[in-house]
């Protein structure tokens, strides 16, 4: 399965990100492989609409995952109609947040968890 864990940086071993449309990084892991990619967030400084955005490069990277700790109503009405499973984490490096999925330890998002699109943190 491919998924896309939020990061603040493009290590492993860095804290993820609780931010979704304005993560620094997506980090595309293959959960089977173990194989994984960091990608910089095309969408991190939008002006709008950064968790749309965001969703349309996740769905053309081809994840069926996206872990988070936050996400937008818009953002999460896209996710879900492009097939992606949404899952919220609270802390941990990127590896601690793919071992938390695999452990099946992360609560799926349930309704919007974030104050959605670009007002959001400021």
């Amino acid at each position: 399965m491919k998924i896309i864990i939020t990061a603040a940086s493009d290590r492993m071993d860095q804290p993820f990100s609780p931010r979704f449309g304005r993560a620094d990084y997506f980090m595309l892991i293959d959960t089977e492989t173990r194989e994984w990619e960091a990608f910089s967030n095309p969408a991190a400084d939008a002006r709008g609409g950064a968790g749309l955005q965001a969703v349309q490069f996740i769905a053309n990277k081809g994840a069926e995952a996206v872990i988070s700790g936050r996400f937008g109503p818009n953002a999460l009405s896209a996710l879900e109609a492009a097939g992606v499973e949404v899952y919220l984490a609270s802390n941990g490096t990127i590896s601690e947040v793919l071992q938390q999925f695999l452990d099946d330890r992360l609560e799926r998002a349930g309704g919007a968890s974030g104050t959605g699109m670009h007002g959001e943190g400021h």
